[in-house]
């Protein structure tokens, strides 16, 4: 576990977690083997993490967990979902409730059940663009960064 790490009342971290330093992890959140959060992440209360795709009670999968891997700076709703195994980018944002069946690019915005992309997302947070697909090459209105997303 990294430095400077926040976990909230009543979570839960497995020993074969991975949770990167600055990292922000709110009540009610468990975060199992196979689960790999990145630097100054951001996770709401009640998120949930899978480590297994089909699970069933009779067939063990141990240690053999399919992978969540969050990356640097990235937020994850309240009660968002996330089933593994999935990647979310760096700086993406998982709106709250969301279902994220499928990987997410960085800087991405998605919401919804499954989680689709609505728009795009600076590093500190605010909306860059509407919902166009990219490339995208704009400036924050908030900060003033460069933002560049590659199609």
């Amino acid at each position: 576990m990294g430095t400077d790490v926040v976990i909230g009342a009543f979570c839960f971290v497995a020993a074969g977690a991975v949770v990167g330093e600055g990292t922000r992890i709110q009540s009610h959140t468990s975060v199992w083997d196979g689960v790999v959060l990145g630097k100054d992440v951001f996770v709401g209360p009640g998120a949930q993490f899978t480590n297994v795709r089909y699970p069933r009670a009779a067939y063990p999968r141990a240690p053999n967990w399919d992978r969540t891997v969050v990356g640097d700076g990235a937020t994850i709703g309240a009660q968002a979902t996330l089933v593994a195994p999935v990647r979310v980018g760096r700086s993406a944002m998982v709106g709250a409730g969301a279902v994220v069946t499928r990987d997410v690019p960085a800087h991405a915005i998605v919401v919804g059940n499954p989680a689709h992309i609505v728009g795009w997302a600076c590093e500190c947070g605010e909306t860059v663009t509407g919902d166009e697909q990219p490339p995208i090459d704009a400036a924050c209105a908030g900060c003033g960064r460069a933002l560049v997303v590659a199609g």
